[in-house]
């Protein structure tokens, strides 16, 4: 999703505001996901079916790795497909909403530009009229408006902005001779490879070298590496910091060395027109995506819908599920079965099967918040970004859903605020978010972007909050390479597995390629090599 909360941070997020009631005037609301659901899933009792409709195959879940399965099945044909999903949407953390206004994200909101081992998503990009051709080169050309308008990023420091998000302002010359020998030492492991041939970091990250010295890394806090190889400097480690919770929910210091690395040392697509570290974006985020993989989609679609049990049986695999709308219980008998959930989920939907297989997954919970403000706020230094982040704030600042909009806007736009909520254990934390009122979230959210928007509560129209009780997955030390992961990546008989958790990274790149690896699998056209 869309860096460090301060170690002296408290718990409720009453005292975490500490400012003067948000005006009345503010609308909004909690919403999803279907935690009600979820839970008589988790507890168990549910209905079993008394019939079982015969398909060809199901797939189990509506984020990106299932959407990417059942749009892979549905385009080799003849298949009796059906998809099951618990939420009313589908996406997973790839949901939008949508205003008058815009469009915008309710999680994941841009993809770099895909390197070369991404083959899947070079495929699925070409396919969707993302990248229009190639050059001369070889090089995709990418569609311009898809493309990151400028400017794309800014910071907050020191009271005013500045372009881009690693500090410069007020940085002295020793520190930013330590960021620069930091660059330097990503960009050599960027282009590095191991004996094998491969790149020592990849997305997807099973594509990187299998070199054990490299692998090693795992095994450590990206924290600890830091410290051994002299990055100590304060704007540094908070841009490390920024850029861990970024993408894994939680700092350096809960995070694997090779993970850490794998941030900064694994993007390496390139473009015709546009720089290698330029994104893709869309005023939904990656609901756009979303939304081009669904309409490839054929057969049946069950939202609303508790699948709680997948069994083997006669050969065949039974789903049990409960659909919440119809108060019924459902059920399917598939000659395959896709599960594109989480680790948990599965073992859970497994029963016995799935609990001889560990996780050791650990999920840090998330706070996004959607602000329909009457003018996009501006500021010192420099105007609106794409991307605005608030140096040593609480969360990671925001996105503009309307800066990639064609034409220029001047009213209302949409921000999207994103926080891992990494200030307690990850257990702990997800108990705490849950019981929060709206009036809490609320003004959690609005007191981090007052520092630099003092008027962003009268700005503010509505304010609509979503707390991801199990954001992402995160790679902590051992995980990725020294831990259970590669297990799920194994068919269990002819149940396959599909999500970002087997790649122990929450990416759209290793969800989608998790997606289209099961399908090939159940039409035997290969899988990922690990």
């Amino acid at each position: 999703m869309k860096g460090s909360v301060a170690a002296a941070a408290v718990g409720v997020a009453g005292s975490w505001t500490g400012c003067r009631p948000a005006p009345p005037s503010i609308q909004g609301t909690i919403v999803g996901p279907n935690r009600e659901l979820g839970h008589r899933l988790r507890d168990g009792g549910l209905p079993a079916p008394e019939r079982f409709e015969q398909v060809d195959v199901v797939v189990v879940g509506g984020g990106v790795a299932g959407l990417a399965a059942a749009r892979t099945l549905s385009r080799a044909g003849g298949l009796k497909l059906v998809q099951v999903e618990l939420e009313s949407e589908v996406g997973g953390n790839s949901g939008w909403g949508q205003t008058a206004t815009t469009a915008y994200p309710w999680g994941a909101h841009y993809v770099p530009l895909p390197g070369r081992e991404a083959v899947e998503v070079v495929r699925l990009f070409e396919e969707l009229g993302v990248i229009t051709g190639h050059d001369v080169a070889g090089r995709p050309v990418y569609r311009e408006e898809f493309l990151c308008h400028d400017p794309e990023e800014r910071l907050f420091l020191h009271g005013r902005w500045q372009e881009g998000l690693i500090p410069h302002l007020g940085v002295s010359s020793a520190e930013r001779a330590e960021i620069d020998r930091f660059l330097a030492r990503m960009q050599s492991l960027r282009e590095a490879e191991g004996s094998d041939g491969r790149p020592l970091f990849a997305i997807p990250v099973d594509r990187s070298s299998t070199d054990a010295t490299c692998r090693a890394l795992d095994l450590e806090p990206f924290s600890a590496w830091l410290d051994r190889e002299g990055f100590r400097t304060r704007p540094l480690r908070w841009y490390v910091d920024y850029c861990c919770r970024d993408d894994f929910g939680l700092t350096a210091a809960g995070v694997s060395a090779f993970a850490g690395l794998h941030y900064f040392a694994a993007r390496g697509g390139e473009a015709a027109n546009a720089d290698a570290s330029a994104v893709v974006t869309w005023p939904a985020g990656n609901g756009w995506l979303v939304q081009r993989l669904r309409e490839g989609i054929t057969g049946e679609l069950h939202r609303g819908c508790a699948v709680h049990s997948v069994a083997a049986h006669e050969g065949r695999v039974r789903v049990s599920a409960f659909d919440a709308d119809s108060g019924s219980a459902v059920g399917w008998d598939a000659a395959q079965v896709v599960l594109a959930v989480p680790m948990f989920v599965a073992a859970r939907l497994l029963g016995a099967p799935g609990a001889g297989r560990g996780t050791g997954a650990v999920y840090p919970p998330w706070l996004v918040a959607n602000l329909t403000v009457d003018q996009i706020p501006d500021g010192r230094g420099m105007g609106p970004a794409w991307d605005n982040v608030l140096f040593e704030g609480r969360g990671l600042g925001y996105v503009v859903a309307t800066h990639q909009q064609l034409r220029a806007v001047t009213g209302e736009s949409v921000l999207t605020y994103y926080l891992p909520l990494d200030h307690l254990s990850p257990a702990d934390a997800r108990r705490e978010a849950v019981a929060w009122t709206w009036d809490q979230a609320r003004d959690l959210v609005l007191h981090d972007l007052a520092r630099a928007h003092p008027d962003i509560a009268a700005r503010t129209r509505r304010l609509d909050i979503k707390i991801w009780g199990h954001g992402m997955i995160c790679p902590v030390p051992g995980f990725l390479w020294h831990g259970d992961r590669h297990r799920w990546s194994k068919p269990l008989g002819n149940i396959h597995f599909a999500h970002s958790d087997l790649s122990g990274i929450s990416l759209f790149e290793e969800a989608y390629t998790r997606g289209v690896t099961a399908a090939h699998a159940i039409l035997g056209r290969g899988t990922l090599s690990a």
